[in-house]
């Protein structure tokens, strides 16, 4: 993450992953949700710390879910259902659960296809939340295949040219296993900046970069600025010239696979709170040999992290590399929290009658 997006040292309460975990799936416990899934919920949360990715981490995701389940919009005890399934395919009604409990069980269904007929795809609608993307994609990394995730999200972006939201941020995320070398884990907003990072922007006071966000009347942001109490956001690349079309349209393709083709709607219609999500597990087994197709992959990854730098950098970095070595960082040294959000989570446990664990 940018620099807008971390909290300073200063700043920084240091939490363990384990004692933060603990503390969550207790929170998630008290808002109704079974025991292994409001420990699944919980890895997925503290998991999104652990890499870096605080955006879709606890400081930015719990209370917003614990929200979502008091107000009734998220479901607790959801009975997720098949609507229609072919052996490589399966359509599931969520049951407004949230998405960082029932997409890995869509996963694991997508998984189990593919290892029965080599492809598994499956949507999810009437759903809620995805949290990070990455990680419903990497749960097909140990079954030596590929994992793909999109969730088509409630509408904050514009389409190039257009003065009115009308896409989410809608990420993709694809998890490619690699042998001795960290997987490939791209994970990215089709937008130019995920929306969770500009409300930790305006946490921390930090500035924005021109061409993240556009004005009510939908002219592009130019110059640098704090974060304005109004405000949409731009596809990624930001204008038409810099290639915001690309963004446009990729986020369009997340909106059909992961919205459309659940029957249920897409980011604009419902809206906020529906999500649709979609992951994917394609095995390697199908195409290559896994071992030859791990061991080229770990070719092509070192082959990307041997280019020689352009002036004033000292590496290129490949897709999931910083993510890993965050990852091991903060598994040994703990999770920067801000002191706000740590106030938070000790405000809410006392509410709730549960101890926290830091």
């Amino acid at each position: 993450m940018l620099p807008q997006f971390r909290v300073q040292q200063d700043d920084a309460v240091m939490v363990s992953g384990d004692d933060l975990k603990t503390t969550v799936a207790a929170v998630l416990q008290k808002m109704g949700v079974p025991e292994e899934d409001a420990e699944l919920g919980a890895d997925v949360m503290v998991l999104a710390d652990l890499r870096g990715v605080d955006s879709h981490g606890v400081s930015n995701m719990l209370r917003s879910y614990v929200r979502g389940y008091t107000s009734g919009q998220i479901n607790p005890r959801p009975n997720m259902r098949v609507i229609r399934e072919t052996p490589s395919t399966a359509n599931l009604d969520s049951d407004r659960g949230l998405g960082i409990i029932t997409a890995p069980k869509g996963m694991d269904l997508a998984i189990k296809k593919a290892k029965e007929v080599g492809v598994g795809m499956v949507t999810l609608g009437n759903a809620r939340h995805l949290g990070m993307a990455s990680y419903h994609a990497m749960l097909a990394l140990e079954h030596d295949m590929i994992g793909v995730c999109m969730t088509s999200c409630p509408p904050r972006v514009l389409p190039t040219f257009g003065a009115e939201p009308r896409l989410g941020t809608n990420p993709i995320a694809v998890a490619v296993p690699a042998n001795k070398e960290p997987p490939f884990v791209f994970d990215a907003a089709t937008s130019s900046v995920a929306q969770n990072k500009i409300e930790i922007a305006r946490r921390l006071g930090a500035k924005l970069e021109p061409g993240w966000l556009a004005a009510e009347d939908g002219t592009p942001i130019m110059e640098e600025v704090d974060v304005p109490e109004t405000y949409s956001l731009l596809p990624l690349g930001g204008t038409r010239e810099l290639g915001s079309h690309k963004g446009y349209g990729l986020s369009c393709v997340v909106d059909i696979l992961a919205g459309v083709l659940t029957g249920v709607g897409y980011g604009a219609v419902p809206g906020r709170p529906n999500f649709g999500h979609y992951v994917a597990a394609y095995s390697i087994a199908g195409f290559d040999d896994p071992t030859h197709f791990k061991e080229t992959m770990d070719e092509w990854l070192l082959m990307m992290k041997s280019t020689a730098p352009a002036p004033g950098h000292d590496r290129v970095l490949v897709a999931g590399q910083p993510e890993a070595e965050m990852e091991a960082i903060r598994r040994v040294e703990g999770i920067p929290l801000h002191q706000e959000v740590v106030d938070f989570i000790h405000d809410t446990c006392a509410e709730l009658a549960i101890p926290c664990a830091f």
